[in-house]
């Protein structure tokens, strides 16, 4: 018997997964080398510059996400609407990232 998730939700291609991994990654030694300036005493701009540059990163990974449910809709709709992800849920989602 399959659980309810499984039904509701759709899944990530691989490689998507693989590629947001390495992006939060990226970020996490971003976001470590931000602390260690602080830490360090740096300038207020070059902290700043890391911050916008982690922040950014982190947009990436969230449209990453969202350009392929996107794609899974378009391709699949019926299926994506069945599984909670109508083509106006992905616009929401876009949103919330814009």
């Amino acid at each position: 018997m399959k659980d309810l998730r499984e039904e509701c939700e759709m899944e990530l291609p691989q490689d998507v997964v693989e590629d947001v991994r390495k992006r939060l990654r990226r970020i996490a030694g971003q976001v470590q080398g931000v602390e260690r300036m602080l830490v360090e005493g740096r300038e207020c701009r070059d902290v700043v510059a890391q911050l916008s540059a982690a922040t950014k990163a982190l947009e990436q990974a969230g449209f990453k996400l969202v350009a392929s449910g996107l794609v899974y809709c378009l391709e699949h709709p019926e299926q994506a609407e069945a599984e909670g992800y109508a083509i106006e849920e992905v616009q929401r989602m876009f949103m919330k990232l814009a």
